[in-house]
């Protein structure tokens, strides 16, 4: 028996009745020949990981632009936390960590420069709009190249735990539900890490009775939050948070978007000013200039559209590359 096949017979006796196994999976847009080791959701991972996007993320930001010290969280750190919470809740559950981990490496594959304000005015500047998870499962179908014409070619499982990550509909696998709640268990404490360091709150600032109920300290609170949906999921077919827990956590976030998202302190005007300016340059210098954009983008203009393209090859970018792609177009050469 193939070491695959072997993997797959384990998930279909020891994970729950309500995990999605690999021998089930609904398969990819592209039929591919399976893997004689691994299963297809650890096919999928590894796709994932070995991606130019997936790499990208490391100098994306997450809230912080620019900060001033290296334990700031990025966009990559904050996937890789999401992809631990996510873990320790499928494993706890039973559940498919293959799955739930492909679908946390991939989330924010599609998100842009400058963090969600880059997102906010890309999708202000694109005719179409912008919305991070489906450019997200762009990236996986289209824009990372692999051996079909389908971009990586990842399972339908992975393809809508990540573009429902976020919005009003929730994946249809319990193992996206998890990344999905994992995801804001993650940046709402991450982030409150981050605001105490930047000295933007104090901890005597967060609302009293959230950390009476879901505790004093980042570590403390994580562990709660997981132990509250592991036990009030356990034994049913969706992922959930009790009630209190989940009043707490929004007035948590609610906290957080008041205080920090749209601090003036984060979001200095002159700042905002900038990133608007980079990216709205950008997008009309792409616009007018596309023999500027890669051969491999220029290539998709007839099927897709000149903006579409130009949307994709600006939220691909890191915050460095932009602002050093926007530098060398606009300013002059003796200017530092």
């Amino acid at each position: 028996m193939r070491m695959r096949e072997q993997l797959e017979e384990q998930e279909i006796n020891y994970l729950s009745e309500f995990a999605c196994k690999s021998a089930e999976s609904k398969g990819r847009l592209v039929y591919e020949e399976s893997c004689d080791l691994r299963t297809e959701f650890q096919r999928d991972r590894d796709r994932i990981i070995h991606s130019k996007s997936f790499r990208r993320l490391m100098h994306k930001t997450q809230v912080f632009l620019a900060p001033e010290g290296d334990h700031f969280r990025t966009r990559l750190t904050h996937t890789l936390e999401v992809s631990q919470i996510s873990r320790t809740i499928a494993r706890a559950l039973a559940l498919n960590e293959d799955l739930t981990e492909a679908i946390a490496m991939a989330h924010d594959l599609g998100h842009t420069p400058f963090g969600h304000s880059g997102e906010k005015y890309l999708d202000e500047i694109h005719h179409k709009g912008f919305k991070h998870n489906e450019q997200s499962l762009r990236v996986i179908d289209v824009l990372e190249k692999g051996k079909t014409p389908m971009g990586m070619n990842l399972t339908e499982e992975v393809r809508d735990g990540v573009l429902n990550h976020t919005g009003n509909v929730e994946p249809f696998t319990m193992e996206g539900q998890i990344v999905r709640i994992s995801d804001r268990i993650a940046y709402i404490n991450h982030d409150i890490d981050d605001a105490i360091r930047a000295a933007i709150i104090k901890e005597s600032d967060l609302p009293k009775d959230c950390i009476q109920i879901l505790g004093g300290t980042h570590r403390e609170r994580i562990n709660n939050l997981v132990i509250d949906v592991v036990k009030n999921s356990t034994g049913k077919p969706k992922i959930l948070m009790s009630d209190e827990f989940q009043h707490y956590k929004n007035k948590l976030r609610t906290f957080m978007f008041e205080n920090v998202y749209y601090s003036s302190i984060v979001k200095k005007d002159e700042e905002m000013d900038k990133i608007f300016n980079i990216i709205e340059k950008l997008y009309t210098y792409y616009s007018l200039n596309i023999d500027k954009i890669p051969q491999e983008y220029q290539r998709m203009i007839e099927k897709w559209g000149i903006e579409e393209i130009v949307k994709d090859q600006i939220a691909g970018m890191t915050d460095r590359y932009a602002i050093n792609v926007f530098s060398e177009i606009f300013l002059p050469k003796g200017w530092k």
